[in-house]
């Protein structure tokens, strides 16, 4: 069976994606198109740049997280920057561009300056994935193309609707990363490895760092709030939401069990997955705009 796949934003809960994705493909399910929001930006063009859940997991493993946020005097405002997060991507796609990917792929950002939906699946493929994870205050805005662009789960956190237009003709797979009730507590602020253990716990314990937490959770709060309202809206044939719970979105994780979080949820899904994708549930969708 033919699916497309939207995948969402959640920063480090974004590796359960790969979990949803290996699962999927096991099952035999072959996803032609995918679209995705920030972290989920991230998976959908790494898969549609023909890597496998396999390999993105073992990549993902050998990463040094807390090399991922430095700043340069390049970057624009944001309390961290992407450095060596971008250093990554390049790696992964070089020059790419989305004409060279495997399968129709696309990523969503939000232009700050006129406040609108940006989709991008045209030009370098590197560049549209430092724009759809670049969530504002906390990372810099990409310059692209004389604009400026912010993560996309600003207006669209899980991109149905993107998926969609890929793919008009197949059913759309959405995996949304809601943490629910996320930890309470000091946030944990990637602070480079130079600094020293003492000066980060002492930092970490600042009312700058207590700020920063109730940004990321706000954050948190007003992206759940509106995917709920748009997936109401844009009507995926089926939700996976893998278990994330209490993971904040720059926390440092051990990226294989978050991987098993995602591969287990969407086990779970699969009895739902066959019935939403049975014929007569899809012609009911199709002529009736209903949920089976």
């Amino acid at each position: 069976m033919d699916i497309s796949i939207a995948l969402g934003g959640g920063g480090s809960r974004g590796f359960a994606h790969v979990g949803v994705l290996r699962c999927l493909e096991q099952e035999g399910y072959k996803i032609r198109a995918t679209a995705g929001t920030s972290a989920g930006g991230i998976i959908a063009a790494l898969y549609a740049a023909g890597y496998t859940p396999d390999e993105m997991e073992a990549s993902f493993n050998e990463l040094d997280q807390s090399k991922l946020f430095g700043r340069t005097s390049r970057d624009g405002p944001g309390l961290l920057g992407l450095s060596g997060a971008e250093k990554v991507l390049v790696n992964y796609f070089g020059d790419r561009k989305f004409d060279d990917l495997k399968i129709p792929c696309a990523v969503v950002a939000v232009n700050i300056q006129t406040g609108q939906e940006v989709i991008l699946n045209h030009g370098r493929v590197v560049d549209a994935v430092m724009a759809t994870i670049a969530v504002p205050g906390i990372f810099p805005p990409k310059e692209y193309n004389d604009t400026q662009l912010v993560d996309g789960a600003v207006l669209n956190p899980v991109p149905v609707s993107v998926a969609r237009l890929l793919a008009p003709t197949l059913p759309v797979i959405a995996v949304v990363l809601d943490a629910g009730n996320s930890s309470n507590g000091f946030p944990n602020i990637p602070l480079p490895v130079t600094v020293p253990t003492p000066i980060v716990k002492s930092i970490t314990r600042t009312r700058v760092a207590q700020s920063f937490g109730v940004f990321l959770k706000s954050v948190d709060i007003g992206s759940r709030k509106l995917a709920e309202m748009r997936l109401l809206e844009d009507d995926p044939d089926l939700i996976i939401c893998p278990d994330v719970g209490g993971i904040g979105i720059l926390d440092k994780v051990n990226v294989s069990k978050i991987v098993r979080l995602g591969e287990k949820a969407a086990e779970e899904a699969l009895p739902n997955l066959r019935r939403a994708l049975a014929w007569p549930n899809r012609l009911r969708r199709k002529v009736f705009h209903k949920r089976p």
